[in-house]
């Protein structure tokens, strides 16, 4: 089992939550923190997730995951309600940077994704999440490639592959429909020419 789904089956489901995407994540700039505020567990890797209430109305949630070394288990640590979210830095619109920052009503954070794929790939979840739960107050997202906010998208392409699908289906469809109904037509034009060549059979004299 994947770190990912790891935490979202040890984390997320138990509190009736479902995780949308997670990237994994160290700081651009490390903060000075007590040994005791760790819990004196050395090493961690953290992980950002996002994530939504499987009941209604659905809340979503920015949450941030530590596993201390040589732990198998996750811990909750920080959290925030997306409508918290102020500001999303993608750093550079230009060039695939594994950088970025997010900024909250009380709190600022400056990451490195493990991968500039990753990223990208959880920024796309996070914009169409916002655009989906949010009304008022949306996120702004600054400084990001044209492919997170539309376009080539994982999200987008999804959608376009249904909707060829669809498409595609409604076509073959159609197409049958018209084989269907040419098949009809020549089948009552064969029923016309029989019932008019029996009634011109009928009509003709007959001799003995």
């Amino acid at each position: 089992m994947s770190a990912k789904s790891a935490i979202s089956k040890e984390i997320f489901a138990p509190l009736d939550e479902r995780m949308l995407g997670a990237v994994q994540v160290k700081r651009r700039t490390k903060k000075k923190i007590p040994f005791l505020a760790t819990g004196g567990q050395g090493e961690y890797l953290t992980y950002i997730c996002l994530s939504v209430t499987n009941k209604k109305p659905t809340q979503a949630s920015i949450t941030k995951v530590k596993q201390f070394e040589g732990s198998t288990s996750f811990v909750r640590r920080s959290q925030w309600m997306l409508e918290q979210l102020r500001q999303v830095n993608g750093i550079d619109p230009n060039g695939d940077s594994a950088e970025f920052d997010l900024l909250f009503e009380n709190a600022f954070d400056q990451w490195v994704a493990s991968t500039a794929s990753e990223k990208c790939t959880f920024f796309q979840i996070l914009h169409h999440t916002c655009q989906r739960y949010l009304t008022d107050r949306k996120p702004e997202f600054i400084n990001c490639q044209s492919k997170i906010m539309g376009g080539n998208s994982i999200l987008h392409s999804a959608a376009d592959s249904v909707t060829s699908a669809v498409q595609k289906a409604s076509q073959a469809l159609n197409e049958r429909g018209e084989r269907l109904g040419r098949a009809e037509e020549k089948t009552e034009d064969l029923k016309n020419s029989a019932q008019q060549f029996a009634e011109t059979a009928h009509k003709k004299p007959h001799f003995c």
